[in-house]
């Protein structure tokens, strides 16, 4: 089958609509039919509707999905929570030098949002309990993902470049809002989601596959697939498994 090569919708006006209590992002584009997502990021809701549809029509439509959005915020908010609880068992189990778990929450009080983004309000009390609010990178978790990391690479890439056979030019470490990873296979170039230090081992193992592979194949397609294949057989179930946790 041919490669069919697909543009981009264009995104021609965008505005906030109010519906029962809830606030909608509606980005107006080139395409024909509606779209409803919930953020995993923010829990922030987002229609994507043609360019002439009307506001009624969109305050149906999202009217009509209120059980699925509510649905979709509770399995959020399960994630949310025990990806926190996760790192929290994993910072807490590195530490021992009576320095606490490193991670803060913003209390989910009234009136506050529980934005990861907002620092405002921030509780550092390194019990690494945040049921209640959102995960907040303090800078001894930075430290510790990032040393869980470092301390692995070395022997994960002696394992997987010469089966690979493709190295990547540099790998940096950062704070990511809504990806495991990324990778700019023109330049070599691989981005890890700090995160990971924070997880399971299996996980920034599949990530790290993962993008060395778009070293051959930048799309997700059959060639990348055949790639994965060969090198990590259950990466699907890998996949799956790592799909299930909420990038904090």
């Amino acid at each position: 089958m041919p490669y069919r090569h697909r543009t981009k919708p264009r995104v021609l006006s965008e505005k906030i609509l109010a519906v029962d209590g809830l606030s909608i992002h509606v980005a107006r584009k080139t395409i024909r039919n509606l779209y409803l997502r919930v953020r995993p990021s923010d829990e922030s809701i987002e229609v994507s509707a043609p360019a002439r549809m009307s506001d009624a029509r969109i305050v149906d439509f999202v009217r009509e999905r209120r059980e699925w959005i509510e649905h979709q915020e509770r399995r959020l908010a399960a994630a949310k929570r025990s990806s926190i609880a996760q790192i929290g068992m994993a910072v807490d189990g590195a530490s021992g030098d009576g320095l606490g778990s490193g991670i803060g929450t913003v209390p989910g009080g009234d009136g506050d949002s529980g934005d990861t983004n907002d620092g405002g309000g921030n509780n550092d009390n390194g019990s690494g309990n945040a049921d209640d609010g959102a995960f907040v990178w303090t800078d001894e978790c930075k430290r510790r993902a990032a040393h869980a990391i470092n301390s692995r690479m070395p022997g994960l890439l002696a394992q997987w470049e010469p089966v690979i056979g493709r190295s990547p030019s540099h790998i940096t470490l950062r704070v990511m809002s809504s990806r495991w990873g990324s990778c700019t296979p023109r330049t070599g170039r691989i981005r890890i989601n700090l995160q990971l230090g924070l997880m399971d081992e299996r996980f920034l193992n599949y990530v790290l596959v993962h993008e060395m592979t778009h070293l051959w194949a930048g799309g997700h397609g059959p060639e990348f697939q055949r790639h994965m294949d060969r090198y990590l057989p259950d990466w699907r179930q890998l996949r799956r498994e790592l799909n299930r946790q909420l990038v904090l």
